[in-house]
């Protein structure tokens, strides 16, 4: 007895030890409190990544198979809870969640090997993902922020999306192939493609075909109600007012929804949770005021989108930088009151995007000019100005933009001045060019036929 009782005291030393060197509880899938499974994440979300997972970890049953390979890529402007999605995934699907930061691994980095990392905290992300690797079995490897880290090192994970399932890497100093095969393993990369340039943010060709590529901040086609709802359920737990809602039935937040959009046909006696008169007037006052928000936010989520997606060159305005997110309409959420009226409801949202343009540098006043035309909120003055703005950023781009260099600005200049030239010449041309009639048509020999009869 007392030789096995010293057995278990070392055996409890040696894997309590390995367990603080491996790092095995910042592993462990955490779900946020403020987490909201919403009617996106059932029937939208879940359904998506569902079937890439499938490919990686394999199914049970009478269609079972093995895993096949394959890659989950998920993209979205900041906010809209990618990170938060995964880490709920993986605590229902029971599998350790290994997380990589991007921007600790930055663009340099380009090796598997722990020993070529240029820092301490670039190495430890390189050492993790040897990790996740050497561990196999039921572990899910998700790389975040993929937008601030190298092309080269993304292509080593392109053999693991095939069926052969093997990746090089480094463990302990030694060279070792990982062979997956059969192993209940899945990656997942995130990153948001619209903060970083071009230049700066690649995927490769090979990843991005052998993977599952979804946009999580836009909306798929058939499913706009649902993401516009999406807004309001994930914004219940930042009210207080609205935060009892999130833990009851959804048939009621359906229900008080169309009670607060003025829907004649919703009755509050079919609500299963008996609502005092005085709680159901307030959490109605907070629901419109929501849903006023809710048409802001989501324009200022389309409008980022669409102004990201455009290149440069073809601009016709500033780019547009505030973003409509889930953490944006969050923020404004919680700051809502019942007794508020319609101009203060304003004036929250006004300070919002305000306090959040004035990290924007010297694209601020663009892009508040840009979310007052969509609001409708232009003034005759912040109208010519907003004017002044697109004539000047268009002049901008046709002299060559301002990181150009005097030459260069310069050559574009003559060319501009060389196209107007053309351009009075060819007026004055088609002025002194006198019009030519146009011919007569030749007459044409119809055959002589009799009178009809009246």
């Amino acid at each position: 007895m007392p030789a096995f009782r010293a057995f278990q005291r070392r055996r409890t030393a040696l894997v309590t030890a390995e367990r603080t060197r491996l790092r095995l509880d910042d592993h462990r899938p955490r779900v946020m409190s403020t987490f909201v499974r919403n009617r996106l994440v059932d029937e939208v979300y879940l359904p998506l990544i569902g079937d890439s997972l499938a490919k990686q970890l394999g199914t049970t049953g009478e269609s079972g198979r093995t895993g096949t390979g394959g890659l989950l890529l998920v993209v979205s402007p900041p906010g809209y809870g990618k990170t938060t999605l995964m880490e709920y995934v993986a605590d229902r699907l029971g599998l350790v969640l290994v997380k990589i930061s991007g921007p600790a691994l930055g663009h340099a980095v380009t090796s598997l090997d722990p020993a070529e990392a240029p820092n301490a905290t670039a190495r430890q992300e390189i050492e993790k993902i040897n990790f996740a690797l050497a561990a196999g079995n039921n572990t899910l490897l998700y790389l975040d922020d993929i937008q601030h880290t190298s092309p080269e090192l993304l292509q080593k994970f392109i053999p693991l999306c095939d069926a052969t399932r093997r990746m090089e890497g480094v463990w302990e100093g030694e060279p070792r192939t990982y062979d997956l095969r059969g192993k209940r393993f899945a990656v997942c990369m995130a990153g948001n493609p619209y903060t970083e340039s071009g230049e700066a943010f690649r995927v490769p060709d090979m990843l991005a075909n052998r993977a599952d590529v979804w946009n999580l901040g836009d909306v798929l086609t058939g499913k706009e109600d649902v993401f516009a709802l999406s807004f309001v359920e994930n914004a219940l737990t930042a009210n207080p007012v609205l935060a009892p809602l999130a833990g009851r039935d959804r048939a009621d937040l359906d229900l008080l929804i169309r009670l607060a959009d003025g829907d004649p046909t919703a009755r509050p006696d079919r609500l299963t949770h008996p609502y005092a008169p005085t709680e159901l007037d307030r959490v109605l006052a907070v629901l419109r005021h929501l849903l006023t928000a809710r048409r802001t936010v989501l324009a200022v989520n389309a409008a980022y989108i669409a102004s990201a997606a455009q290149s440069d060159d073809a601009r016709t305005e500033p780019p547009f930088r505030l973003q409509g997110s889930y953490r944006n309409m969050n923020k404004i959420a919680q700051r809502i009151q019942p007794v508020m009226n319609a101009a203060e409801l304003t004036a929250v949202i006004d300070d919002h995007y305000t306090a959040e343009a004035q990290t924007l540098t010297t694209g601020a006043e663009a892009s508040l000019l840009k979310l007052a035309e969509l609001r409708g909120t232009l003034t005759p003055d912040t109208a010519a100005r907003w004017t002044e703005v697109k004539s000047a950023h268009t002049r901008t781009l046709t002299l060559g933009g301002p990181d150009e260099d005097t030459l260069t600005r310069a050559v574009a200049a003559l060319a501009l001045l060389g196209d107007r030239i053309a351009a009075v010449e060819s007026a004055i041309t088609r002025a002194s060019t006198p019009h030519r009639p146009l011919p007569a048509p030749e007459p044409r020999h119809l055959p002589e036929t009799p009178p009809t009869p009246l």
